[in-house]
């Protein structure tokens, strides 16, 4: 995949050395994670790449850790060009952006490579339209992993699911798609979790592989059952402006550089999802397959009716999303 990319490395910066040097423009991006994470080495990449792309026409820093402010802000200072480039979940999108809604609504997506199929066609270019005309303009996508349910039990049918008490985070979609299933949804903080499962205030909760056994939930249950309820992805934005006032030689180059970035961070997402369950399965964790997730998604009929009688402008955009195969 690199030699493709080194093809337009060279086109780029013949270009621009034909084109004459303008004055480098610095760029800052911000990003929450921290070293050790495969976004933290995306952006890094990212950066590079860009540098060589443009003949270091822009010279972009990563700052790590959320030091420019939580995701809130730096959504915020993005859109207005205080900051250029973020690399942001798209949950927290969807208060501004409807159209990235989409992603938050359980079981509808069949895996994450179907997700990926789904952004990378006609519903992923109406959700990049809108989120750059609220000035925030998706590069490229990246992989967040799926988020799956783990308690006591086994989870193999929504009926498994019937008078357990579910941590899910504080959003009407996540507590609907618990009720749905004949379960008590339990928002509570992530920090409280663990205490949660381990005096069975809840039964159980619901993550990805990375972030059960980085924080240690898979000390206090038993089972991880492969739901992937929850596929949601994150980007590498750019202020809409900033962008569109590049040059279209300076915007291929960046895009390119954000679209290589982002299958290197898939790479390494795979590697570390991979590690992390072998590591719960090593301690004792029963990981279950899931073979039909029909069930499940059957279940889900009232979640998207009672969403779609309140949002009709977005069934176009399930019904585009439904249909990838």
């Amino acid at each position: 995949m690199y030699k493709k990319f080194s093809a337009i490395l060279l086109t780029a910066a013949t270009a621009f050395s034909l084109s004459g040097t303008a004055a480098a423009a610095d760029w800052r991006a911000w990003n929450i994670h921290n070293e050790g994470h495969p976004n933290h080495a995306a952006m890094d990449r990212f950066a590079e790449l860009v540098g060589e792309a443009t003949n270091g026409e822009i010279n972009l820093e990563v700052f790590h850790g959320g030091v420019l402010g939580n995701q809130p802000d730096a959504l915020e200072q993005v859109r207005l060009g205080a900051i250029e480039v973020g690399n942001f979940n798209l949950g927290p999108i969807g208060p501004m952006v409807k159209e990235a809604n989409l992603v938050s609504l359980p079981f509808i997506f069949k895996s994450v490579p179907h997700m990926f199929r789904v952004l990378e066609g006609e519903a992923g270019q109406a959700i990049a339209d809108a989120m750059g005309e609220a000035g925030l303009l998706p590069l490229a996508w990246v992989d967040a992993g799926a988020r799956s349910f783990y308690s006591q039990k086994a989870i193999n049918t929504p009926a498994d699911v019937e008078g357990l008490k579910i941590r899910v985070m504080n959003n009407d979609l996540y507590t609907s798609m618990i009720s749905a299933m004949g379960g008590n949804p339990s928002p509570m903080a992530f920090s409280e979790v663990q205490q949660a499962l381990k005096t069975g205030v809840v039964d159980g909760a619901e993550n990805n592989f990375p972030s059960f056994k980085n924080v240690g939930h898979y000390e206090v249950t038993t089972h991880y059952s492969l739901s992937e309820h929850l596929i949601i992805p994150e980007c590498i934005c750019v202020n809409t402006a900033k962008f569109e006032a590049l040059s279209p030689e300076m915007q291929a180059a960046v895009r390119g550089a954000a679209e290589e970035a982002a299958l290197y961070q898939r790479e390494l997402w795979a590697v570390q999802s991979g590690e992390a369950r072998t590591e719960v399965e090593a301690a004792g964790i029963k990981v279950n397959e899931i073979a039909d997730k029909g069930p499940f998604q059957e279940a889900m009929v009232s979640v998207y009716d009672d969403y779609l009688a309140a949002n009709p402008d977005m069934k176009e955009l399930v019904d585009l999303a439904r249909a990838t195969e």
